[in-house]
């Protein structure tokens, strides 16, 4: 395997971390690049907050910096703030202390739905083209449980992860060898039967906010 030239954001020295006074199992799935599956990550009441918050608001999702609708990408979704609901705001800043990042680094929390055969094809959440302040890692958070289909799949490190409600898939990509990180191209597998709701945070290299 590739060496690692920069420490990982990821702080687990076990099978479990606490953070916001909640302790969570940890899998981890790949060392480098660093993919790990976290548990307990929010109980039911919060998944249910977050996904009742979102339905009215749901738009078609998009791909690319110029935000464009692709086939590629089937799904629906919002991004939501902080002025959104308290449960929001305690979700993102539990999910970036997950990250060891702070809130000043963080996207909105981005809710996506999934109904039967949509999907997002294989993809990598980093800009394609020269970006001073890239996305370095994600955190996946699914919402509910799907009766078959919606997997987290990592094609090139042999990784499918079936979503669990309050469950969170971690990932990096913002290693100096690019090889490593294109290791973490993943793909939202179609939903077969159901429907799947998930939170996604993503963070960036430098502060976006103040």
């Amino acid at each position: 395997m590739n060496q690692i030239k920069e420490q990982s954001m990821f702080s687990c020295s076990g099978n479990v971390i606490e953070v916001d006074g909640r302790e969570m199992g940890v899998t981890m799935l790949s060392e480098e690049p660093v993919v790990a599956v976290l548990e307990n990550v929010l109980d039911e009441a919060e998944c249910e907050a977050v996904i009742e918050q979102s339905r009215a608001h749901l738009k078609r999702s998009r791909i690319g910096t110029e935000k464009r609708e692709h086939a590629m990408r089937t799904s629906s979704g919002v991004f939501l703030d902080e002025t959104h609901s308290s449960i929001v705001t305690g979700v993102k800043q539990r999910l970036a202390d997950i990250m060891g990042m702070p809130l000043s680094h963080a996207e909105n929390l981005h809710i996506l739905h999934y109904r039967p055969g949509e999907e997002y094809k294989a993809h990598m959440d980093s800009f394609t083209r020269a970006e001073t302040n890239n996305r370095i890692a994600t955190i996946v958070v699914y919402l509910n449980d799907v009766e078959e289909g919606g997997e987290t799949a990592f094609p090139k490190l042999g990784l499918s992860i079936p979503p669990k409600r309050g469950t969170a898939v971690y990932f990096e990509y913002f290693y100096n060898d690019p090889k490593t990180n294109a290791l973490t191209l993943h793909a939202g597998s179609p939903v077969i039967e159901g429907e799947k709701w998930a939170a996604t945070l993503w963070v960036r290299r430098q502060r976006i906010r103040g």
